[in-house]
């Protein structure tokens, strides 16, 4: 958090290879990335980058959301995730000024924080995850 608000936590980006996306980044960037972990039927590879972070996601199985992002969409930006000072205060935010929930309720995600995603229909076509 900023004294200015909300800071951008991570860039989620859906990948087919892991392998090669890593690549790119320790090669070119320099940048290494934390170990693998398992959230939403996902393989998440978080790559630090100051405050923020790109998170890398590969499907783990053919009915995971993220797999099936990647047969509409093919490798691309996932999701956009801002952490708040208070997750269940901006939920009640976005149901009282009529912002589609996928999460009604705050649950577990990667490193176990708790996070909550609000529907691209209401938010400019891209999927937001809110978290602490």
């Amino acid at each position: 958090m900023t004294d200015r608000g909300p800071v951008v936590r991570h860039i989620g980006v859906a990948v087919s290879d892991l392998a090669a996306a890593v690549a790119f980044y320790r090669e070119v960037l320099g940048v290494e990335p934390t170990p693998a972990e398992s959230a939403d039927g996902a393989t998440i590879v978080s790559l630090p980058f100051g405050e923020t972070a790109v998170e890398l996601l590969v499907p783990e199985t053919p009915e995971s959301p993220v797999a099936k992002f990647l047969a509409r969409r093919g490798p691309a930006i996932h999701h956009i995730c801002f952490r708040v000072p208070n997750l269940d205060e901006a939920l009640v935010r976005c149901r009282t000024h009529g912002y589609r929930l996928v999460d009604e309720r705050p649950r577990a995600g990667a490193g176990g924080h708790r996070v909550a995603f609000l529907h691209p229909k209401s938010t400019a076509g891209i999927l937001l995850e809110l978290t602490e």
